[in-house]
């Protein structure tokens, strides 16, 4: 049975985010979020729920860091909830940064290494109803939230992450309404994109000023785009959504420009009034650009594109349904290794972590106190062979952080996906390991995969 072993020192870990897990809607000072909103609106949550109490994180964390000690991991990824911390989107609240220097304090007294995300979706409310991302001022106020936390964790943080994911803030939240705040304009979108974009370059700074050891960087989502036939349309496809979905986030980082195809794309659909990039000032691109210390990359499946009979680029189903996870998407493990390797080779970040990895999937019943979580294991056993094989082909592989901890409210899909190690019940909120969660403490102990194990 072949073995494939990661090399000494490489971070094992695990992910959450704020509003999927913590709840305490009304605790410790916090404000209402753009999701608290959302969720009020009918239809919008699949199955009419909303995160007010979620996995009650906010009052289960000392447990919950039992579980991760449980599992082994040296790291655990979380976000910090912004409505939280500033719960009208300017003002501190101490209450808000308490909760989290106490969960700061109580993740390294176990020994797990905290890497902080400060946005992941949840932006307050009251920034939203000045404008939200579509505003440069709010690239300002995040700078701002991301000082004040900071100043106060920077002594014990070491790994930071300014934003989690642009692409689905910009175009689930702003473009097509499918996430909150629910706009639906793509000239919008594409406004929310660049200040995401220029607030990470302002905040970077401002954390290492705060934090002398802090290792600064930003988490993208990368799908890789394969055609769906050898014919020049369907190729054409593949490279518009690579630069819709890829390169529009991933250029102005590493290039300091936005691919000048895609910008073209964008204007030949109209959503560049004017046919240029109105929201670019001067300065903005440098400061997109300026060093970072490493990547985030989050990988789930690939995109298959071919052009539609008007000749628009369209996704494709690429395998049959038996093949997908429960989020309709394609197991495809070789994604990895192909969006690890291109990162790499078209951008050289000093360093890349994936920072998300992991499957929905209907677990099965509890059975003689197990839940045989089987396809989750090969999703997670496949694509750590996949990684490790960007690790052979030279890529600065530093960590893996499976998705996620526990069952949670998933987002648009409410408590219908299922994504966790850890079931959470949805009465008493008690956590019961998955047989995923046994087989990835093995595999954090042997820091190595096996075939078939």
């Amino acid at each position: 049975m072949a073995e494939y072993s990661f090399p000494e020192g490489f971070v094992w870990g695990t992910a959450t985010s704020a509003q999927q897990i913590e709840g305490g809607r009304h605790d410790g000072g916090r404000g209402e979020s753009i999701w608290d909103r959302f969720a009020t609106v009918p239809g919008k949550i699949e199955d009419g729920s909303n995160p007010a109490v979620a996995c009650d994180h906010f009052h289960r964390w000392r447990r919950d860091i039992e579980l991760m000690q449980w599992l082994g991991v040296g790291a655990y990824r979380f976000s910090t909830g912004w409505a939280r911390i500033m719960p009208d989107g300017h003002t501190v609240n101490p209450r808000g940064l308490d909760f989290y220097d106490e969960l700061v304090d109580g993740l390294l007294a176990a020994g797990i290494e905290p890497f902080l995300t400060l946005n992941h979706w949840d932006m307050p409310q009251a920034l939203q109803e000045e404008g939200g991302w579509s505003r440069r001022e709010t690239a300002r106020a995040f700078v701002r939230y991301a000082a004040h936390v900071s100043e106060r964790l920077g002594d014990r943080v070491r790994h930071w992450c300014t934003h989690n994911e642009p692409w689905c803030i910009a175009t689930l939240g702003y473009e097509d309404g499918h996430h909150a705040p629910g706009d639906e304009d793509p000239a919008i979108g594409l406004r929310a994109a660049h200040h995401l974009l220029l607030s990470h370059g302002w905040a970077a700074s401002e954390i290492r000023g705060n934090a002398r050891e802090a290792q600064v960087g930003i988490v993208h989502i990368h799908c890789p785009a394969w055609p769906a036939s050898d014919s020049d349309a369907d190729h054409d496809a593949a490279r518009w959504f690579d630069g819709f979905f890829n390169r529009w986030y991933f250029d102005p980082l590493f290039k300091g420009a936005y691919p000048a195809d895609a910008v073209e794309d964008r204007i030949r659909r109209g959503h560049l009034p004017g046919g240029e990039l109105p929201f670019v000032r001067s300065g903005d691109m440098e400061a997109i650009a300026a060093p970072m210390d490493y990547l985030g990359l989050n990988y789930y499946s690939r995109a298959v594109m071919k052009a539609d009979a008007d000749g628009k680029p369209v996704s494709v189903p690429a395998a049959p349904k038996e093949e997908l996870t429960e989020m309709g998407w394609e197991v495809f493990p070789q994604g990895l290794t192909d969006s690890l390797r291109r990162v790499h080779d078209d951008y050289g970040p000093p360093c890349i972590y994936i920072t998300e990895n992991g499957a929905a999937f209907a677990d099965p019943a509890v059975a003689n106190g197990r839940i045989a979580d089987d396809q989750r294991i090969s999703y997670v056993r496949e694509h750590l062979k996949a990684a490790r094989a960007a690790v052979a082909a030279g890529v600065p592989l530093r960590g893996y952080f499976v998705w996620t901890l526990m069952d949670n409210f998933e987002w648009g899909y409410g408590f219908t996906k299922r994504f966790g190690l850890y079931q959470v019940d949805p009465e008493t909120l008690e956590r019961t390991a998955k047989d995923s969660a046994y087989w990835y403490r093995d595999t954090i102990a042997n820091n190595a995969v096996s075939d078939g194990d």
